[in-house]
């Protein structure tokens, strides 16, 4: 029996000596990869200070919901239960409308304002709009501007905050102030001027 334990004691060490070994590995091969994971997402100085600028952009808006080339289109239909009928509380409107440089249809284009703005207000027409204005023209061709705010269409002038951008407008920040130039009782289109105003790098 003595002799039994004697030669299964070899076996028992060199056994715990396997794992200790295949334990370090496996330590050493996630304490490594936690180092290289650190490093590569650590804060690292930019190299290149950033001046930061104030832009200021203008340029027309053009928003069709009937007739030809229409540019904006309700997906959800009024509350039957909820807000007063001015309101139009609930509706939803997707828009692709095109961003000129002048008011007439045929003005040079800069861009589109891709988005939607939905009826969020119960007793007035006031809508949440989040848009990016996708600038396809001049200096900042490619760039992006993201216009998230309330935008009350009855109003003479209207505010809206620019939350973020890129491009160009990384880092972004500022406001974008919008007045109807034209609006077709009719069928519902608007011409809207913007004047935004934007700290960028």
């Amino acid at each position: 029996m003595k002799g039994e334990m004697a030669l299964l004691a070899p076996k028992h060490s060199l056994l715990l000596l396997l794992l200790l070994l295949l334990f370090q590995v496996i330590f050493s091969t996630i304490t490594a990869a936690n180092a290289e994971l650190t490093t590569r997402f650590s804060e690292r100085p930019h190299k290149k200070k950033l001046k930061e600028k104030l832009s200021h952009l203008h340029f027309y808006f053009h928003d069709i919901v009937r007739g030809k080339n229409i540019t904006a289109v309700p997906v959800t239909a009024p509350s039957r239960s909820a807000g007063s009928p001015a309101s139009a509380f609930g509706v939803i409107t997707i828009m692709d409308d095109a961003l000129t440089m002048g008011p007439e249809p045929t003005s040079a284009p800069v861009g589109r304002a891709q988005g939607m703005y939905a009826c969020a207000a119960l007793q007035d027409l006031g809508f949440l709009q989040a848009m990016n204005l996708v600038f396809t023209a001049g200096t900042y061709d490619g760039s992006v501007l993201t216009v998230l705010g309330r935008n009350a269409p009855l109003h003479a002038v209207r505010e809206m905050p620019v939350v973020g951008g890129s491009g160009l407008f990384r880092f972004a920040r500022g406001y974008a102030v919008a007045r109807t130039h034209d609006f077709d009782a009719a069928t519902g289109n608007a011409v809207v001027e913007y004047n935004v105003y934007v700290m960028h790098y």
